[in-house]
């Protein structure tokens, strides 16, 4: 289940298929524990550009039918590939001129499915990574250890807890798990097949095999994925590459004055996407629409 957002006049337009994050999360990038309505702030942005959008709920996830527990990484490659079928083939939408547009495991999506040639004109990649999965977790492991504060901070020293420890002796036993689901000290459940794909995926490959224009964005605070692999997709990508680090945005695409921390990210979410993201988006998207030919 989706929304297809088509501009308010005739003809055909340009669109971009909007992939969502990692969790279990909505076509807006929902979560029942933090709605951060990311992708109708983008797809209204678009619309006033005259692009068309289409976003999704997850398998199992709001209005789609499936069980998200049971659904791994390449699922949502193949779901997402489905949806761009769908955004390609519709008679309001120019074949020629369709995008792919991923935030965070979105992104990871949209380059697994650039890699292996999907038929798209670009790519947007927004809070993406270059690094295998399991460097990429162990890599947050560590900003949120840092990033810790309050009663959090307080009790993790009262306790002794190594977060990064403690976390690499979850990420072993997942890795070694085979069951679709994994659960944690009896209070929550994790998509163990999503993870076991999640941590075995090295996108550096797919990144040298595409061969459209890609933009990249990450913001400086992200404490989710690395800024610094910006640098690392520069040197793998060959085709036209363009890429931001947005001062003081966060993984969840707003403004953070502050220490990046999860914490802060409710408070955050009471705020609009950062306006630097949404055009410098829309600008590349209308640099690489006025380049085609059928424009």
């Amino acid at each position: 289940a989706g929304t297809l957002a088509i501009p308010n006049s005739d003809g055909r337009f340009p669109g971009v298929l909007l992939i969502a994050g990692s969790g279990e999360v909505d076509r807006n990038e929902n979560h029942k524990k933090l709605r951060i309505n990311a992708f109708s702030q983008i797809a209204s942005h678009l619309a006033e550009h005259r692009i068309a959008t289409l976003w999704y709920d997850k398998r199992g996830v709001g209005a789609s039918d499936g069980n998200y527990l049971e659904t791994g990484l390449l699922d949502n490659v193949s779901d997402a590939s489905c949806a761009l079928t769908y955004l390609k083939s519709h008679e309001r939408i120019r074949s020629d001129a369709v995008f792919l547009l991923g935030h965070s495991e979105g992104a990871l999506i949209s380059i697994r499915l650039a890699g292996d040639g999907a038929d798209v004109a670009g790519v947007v990649l927004l809070g993406g990574s270059a690094q295998p999965g399991e460097d990429v977790l162990k890599w947050q492991a560590r900003q949120v250890a840092e990033g810790m504060k309050g009663l959090d901070r307080w009790l993790t020293r009262l306790l002794r807890i190594d977060i990064v420890k403690t976390q690499q002796k979850h990420l072993e036993r997942i890795k070694h798990s085979s069951g679709d689901w994994y659960r944690v000290r009896l209070i929550a459940v994790l998509n163990a097949r999503w993870m076991r794909e999640f941590m075995a995926y090295n996108p550096a490959e797919d990144l040298a095999r595409i061969r459209v224009p890609v933009l990249a964005i990450t913001g400086s605070k992200d404490i989710q994925v690395d800024p610094a692999d910006l640098t690392r997709m520069s040197q793998l990508v060959k085709s036209d590459f363009e890429y931001h680090v947005v001062p003081n945005v966060s993984h969840i695409l707003r403004v953070e004055h502050g220490e990046p921390s999860v914490s802060t990210y409710r408070k955050q979410a009471r705020q609009p996407v950062d306006p630097r993201i949404l055009n410098l988006v829309s600008d590349w998207l209308q640099r690489q629409i006025g380049a085609s030919p059928r424009a």
